[in-house]
């Protein structure tokens, strides 16, 4: 049964170590508990609470969630635990990191990953999000998905990339199909782009502490907001289910309050 529910969740596009995480707990569950009910359901969740952090209790939570409802047993559903939210937001690459980033890039030959981090930047795309692009979006501008309350989010390419990312197709002669590749042909998955944003953001100088591949999702958002102050567009572009999680935008990050506060106080 977790071997059909691994299969179910690969068909569904999400990132490698969320599927890998999600089989974990279930087998993790499944090993220590013979029964399948509220009783042993709870007594799980109180273990990883004593054992986790409240970020990767959920995470854990959600993959037993996602098997409930695969054996069709939504009613055993859990509910997360409180997550207290920091008043900044950690580890996000600064605007002229990114730059920087891109720049090297480009200058290096490495033009793949240039528009890697350039796609990831101007479209606020999560990686999973970024492995499903076209050819044929890239023309039209615009990709449309389901987002996990069955809405459809928009996912578009500004007008300066796009009209780069066709000129960089035609060299490689791809008119349609999916864009980012691996060189075997196939997609490049979530965890092969992860490693090799660390490799180069190492060979650059770059912390690698602030490059991976959501932190420049971070860095759209910040940028949207500094040019335009609407975060209701926002929270529907990054297809945010509710605006409170948007609002970690309204915050300054570590780094820009450190700045803050070394220049501002002298007494």
């Amino acid at each position: 049964m977790v071997t059909a529910f691994q299969k179910s969740l690969s068909k569904n596009d999400l990132a490698e170590n969320t599927i890998t995480s999600y089989v974990w707990t279930v087998n993790h569950f499944l090993t220590n508990y013979k029964e399948i009910n509220t009783e042993n359901l709870l007594a799980y969740k109180g273990f990883l609470i004593e054992h986790f952090k409240p970020q990767t209790v959920n995470l854990r939570l959600q993959g037993i969630n996602k098997y409930l409802e695969f054996i069709k047993k939504d009613r055993l559903k859990l509910k997360f635990v409180k997550v207290q939210q920091k008043n900044f937001l950690e580890n996000v690459i600064s605007d002229a990191d990114y730059k920087f980033f891109k720049t090297k890039l480009k200058a290096d030959g490495n033009i793949e990953w240039y528009f890697v981090v350039w796609f990831l930047t101007a479209t606020g795309a999560r990686v999973s999000e970024l492995l499903q692009i076209k050819a044929e979006h890239v023309h039209i501008g615009h990709l449309d998905m389901y987002t996990k309350g069955g809405k459809i989010r928009r996912l578009y390419i500004p007008k300066k990339l796009r009209s780069e990312a066709i000129k960089w197709l035609e060299t490689k002669s791809i008119q349609s199909g999916y864009i980012f590749l691996n060189r075997f042909g196939g997609r490049i998955t979530s965890r092969g782009i992860s490693q090799q944003l660390k490799h180069f953001a190492s060979k650059y100088g770059l912390n690698l502490n602030v490059v991976y591949p959501h932190s420049f999702r971070h860095r759209f958002a910040k940028n949207f907001l500094d040019r335009f102050n609407d975060i209701a567009l926002l929270a529907d572009l990054m297809g945010h289910e509710s605006i409170e999680t948007t609002r970690i935008y309204l915050r300054r990050t570590a780094s820009e309050q450190r700045a803050i506060v070394d220049k501002i106080v002298n007494w």
